[in-house]
């Protein structure tokens, strides 16, 4: 049979995974390239024939340019392009399908039952609408609520595979320690630091089948599996419960964006996030996608209060503000937590850092002009993350409000004085999370323990 050729457009993550559980031993398919997009180097790599299959990739598999697509079709007699990556609207989605369709090729997207890996645990998957929802401090709510049972839960994370790709096929996180060990970005450490200083176990990588089956096994027990999604992709697990996280400061995203809507539709829980932050107008049109999209769903309110550890270091100051990287840039997100504490703790003036930015800093702003006068924090290699260090330490401000998840300030060196905002779920409606939780241990039998 004439294998059909095959492209997947992606952005180191769900791409790999589509393969991984759809393509890899599919002798219908001969997958002839991925396509890179959304992250700085990704392109620059090859899937290895380690992780692609040595009986029908024994070279592994080619990496390119997203931009290349149109060449790619032609130049590789390309029958169908899987479009596999997340936090994009729909108006992008369809416009790399004009592309493809203008090429000859077909235009594929795969669904959950293609895709979805099925666990011997009990899982539980917290996704959202877009990025910067909340998923992070969710999870950690979700974490606490069933500890507090003695329950056992091992996290696995959305993959970040940014490094080298053999290496990364299976990560395990313990301690702090695990991610100088595993070479991790900034962009991790956000992710993976505030769970493993409450103690919880991570994994993350590339190829989600062994990981699953790791991580069902790990020394410290499993009695719980807890996806946190990427982005607004959706779980890479077949759910017991689905929990996804919407943003009102972005109302009508969660209908007009892919996947999100998928997690929208997917939800058994929704949590209406950030309601302290958004008007009145942008919660009740929420409400009402909500309420015409998914209306099985138990809907929580929430708010994400926010403290800092030095509020003299804001009051009447000029402060730079950095905020976490993704939300800023394919999250277009123009508020977070750092800017909340510098209006709520009075700052005289949020300083622009546009003027003072060096290297990479540079391209990152020319490809998300709307990030405005905030700083993401970019640090997807050791260039990009001196490049942050140095274009802080050039902005003329008093303080720096760090409102990312973790010390920035371990990782660089700030010569100015900082400031760290912390922020958590508060549920603020009922049922909350913990009614919602507590049905499930009984609804899946799990096993408490006296703490």
């Amino acid at each position: 049979m004439l294998r059909k050729n095959v492209i997947i457009i992606g952005a180191a993550g769900r791409d790999f995974h589509n393969f991984n559980t759809f393509f890899r031993y599919n002798e219908a398919y001969n997958v002839v390239g991925f396509t890179a997009a959304q992250l700085p180097f990704i392109h620059e790599r090859h899937y290895p024939h380690t992780l692609a299959g040595e009986e029908l990739y024994p070279y592994g598999i080619s990496i390119y340019p997203e931009q290349d697509l149109p060449k790619l079709i032609k130049e590789k007699e390309i029958d169908f392009c899987v479009f596999s990556y997340s936090d994009v609207s729909y108006e992008h989605v369809m416009k790399i399908s004009s592309i493809v369709h203008a090429a000859g090729a077909n235009f594929l997207l795969l669904g959950p039952d293609n895709t979805m890996l099925k666990s011997r645990k009990p899982v539980i998957s917290i996704c959202a609408t877009r990025t910067g929802c909340g998923k992070s401090q969710t999870s950690r709510k979700v974490c606490e609520l069933l500890m507090q049972h003695g329950i056992r839960v091992v996290i696995i994370r959305h993959p970040m595979p940014y490094g080298n790709l053999i290496r990364q096929k299976l990560q395990r996180y313990e301690s702090l320690s695990d991610l100088k060990e595993h070479k991790c970005t900034i962009e991790e450490m956000e992710e993976y630091e505030p769970h493993l200083e409450r103690g919880n176990v991570i994994y993350a990588g590339v190829d989600y089948e062994a990981i699953l089956h790791a991580a069902e096994k790990d020394p410290k027990g499993c009695d719980v599996i807890l996806w946190e999604g990427g982005n607004n992709d959706f779980s890479f697990f077949k759910s017991d419960l689905y929990i996804t996280v919407t943003d009102p400061l972005r109302a009508g995203s969660e209908v007009s964006y892919y996947p999100g809507e998928v997690n929208l539709r997917l939800a058994d829980v929704i949590i209406i996030n950030k309601i302290d932050s958004a008007s009145l107008p942008e919660i009740h049109s929420l409400r009402e996608n909500i309420q015409q999209t998914n209306q099985s769903a138990i809907v929580i309110d929430a708010a994400s209060p926010v403290r800092v550890d030095k509020p003299d270091l804001i009051r009447n100051k000029r402060v730079l503000v950095i905020e976490d990287g993704p939300t800023l840039t394919h999250g277009n997100m123009q508020v977070g937590a750092g800017v909340i504490a510098a209006q709520r703790y009075n700052a005289s003036e949020i300083v622009d850092p546009r003027p003072y930015l060096v290297g990479q800093l540079k391209e990152t702003f020319k490809t998300y002009p709307k990030i405005g006068n905030l700083l993401p924090a970019m640090g997807y290699g050791n260039d990009q993350t001196r490049d942050l260090e140095e274009s802080i330490n050039r902005t003329n401000c008093d303080s720096v409000v760090i409102g990312t998840p973790i010390n920035l300030s371990r990782i660089i060196k700030i010569k100015k004085p900082t400031v760290r905002v912390f922020y958590d779920l508060a549920e603020i409606s009922q049922p909350g999370l913990e009614e919602v939780i507590e049905n499930f241990i009984a609804e899946k039998r799990i096993k408490t323990r006296k703490l």
